[in-house]
């Protein structure tokens, strides 16, 4: 971790704007991933799709700034938590979450010894893909020398009307249409909160989730993924590895082609809403191909990140 990293975080409270945030759980869920639960005290509430910001300010003056797709389904703020969560979630293999450690000079004590147990406040959850040489994310992924539970930060949001899914939306151009997923790498998280929003409100409305990623050990969420929860009938999952592919993959590794959206999608004429996340090359590429597949402009709905984003 470089040395600007460490000293992010130091900040003591919000500026106008910003709201202050606490760590309160966090796992792995990848080698490289890590799922942050933060306490929100005047969260107002989120959709699916939304993200919020980040902001880490050093005790010089430094600032660092990312936004971060939220994981947990809509709600007023109380994030809808994996079931079987806890200090065992599944997910990559997580260290056992500890209580709040002894405050350092910069960083404010709580008075809770253990944030954790605290369940009244709103809490949203996001997942924070470590980027090499980042000086957000790498914070924000170490429980070690970074971001650890009971520290402090500040955020804002949500953000974000158009990259959204709500079982409740009256729109024509969304209600009770079939909803495809596309997701590149850490893209699945907004995706993910659209899946837990779905099986929250007991919706029937079929989803389809194609995700790609490198490698096996690249997967996020991957239990929720392949253990199917009660209400999660009628949502189909396929995966796609690119670079290295599991023994029992039922093809090999590749980059995800538009025979493979075609098959594992929806076709244009059921007029599905199509949600696409992940790096920017990636979106371009599968929103082509969803047009050259006859779906509607109008119907696609893109969200990317780019290189710089850590």
């Amino acid at each position: 971790m470089t040395e600007t990293a460490l000293r992010l975080g130091a900040r003591v409270g919000p500026l106008p704007g910003w709201q202050l945030a606490t760590l309160v759980d966090a796992w792995d869920e990848s080698p490289s991933a890590r799922t942050l639960v933060l306490e929100v005290p005047t969260w107002p509430g989120h959709l699916a799709g939304q993200h919020l910001d980040v902001r880490l300010t050093a005790e010089d003056g430094y600032r660092a700034e990312r936004s971060y797709s939220i994981g947990a389904g809509a709600g007023a703020g109380i994030a809808t938590v994996v079931e079987g969560s806890g200090s065992s979630r599944a997910g990559y293999h997580p260290a056992p979450r500890s209580s709040a450690p002894p405050a350092s000079p910069a960083t404010p004590a709580r008075d809770d010894p253990d944030p954790a147990l605290s369940t009244d406040v709103p809490r949203v959850e996001i997942t924070v893909q470590r980027v090499p040489g980042g000086e957000v994310s790498g914070y924000l992924t170490d429980p070690v020398e970074g971001f650890r539970v009971g520290y402090p930060v500040e955020v804002r949001g949500p953000v974000g009307g158009w990259f959204v899914w709500d079982p409740d939306d009256t729109d024509p151009m969304v209600a009770g249409r079939p909803v495809l997923l596309v997701a590149g790498g850490s893209g699945v998280v907004p995706l993910m909160a659209m899946v837990r929003a779905r099986r929250a409100a007991r919706s029937r409305v079929p989803f389809r989730l194609v995700y790609s990623v490198r490698t096996p050990d690249d997967r996020l969420y991957v239990d929720e993924l392949t253990r199917p929860r009660a209400g999660d009938q009628g949502l189909d999952i396929t995966v796609v590895h690119t670079r290295a592919a599991p023994l029992d993959a039922r093809r090999g590794p590749g980059r995800l082609t538009p025979a493979e959206l075609a098959a594992h999608g929806w076709p244009a004429d059921l007029e599905p809403v199509c949600y696409v996340c992940g790096p920017t090359p990636f979106v371009e590429v599968v929103a082509r191909m969803l047009l050259l597949q006859g779906h509607a402009p109008e119907r696609i709905r893109t969200e990317r990140f780019g290189p710089a984003g850590d």
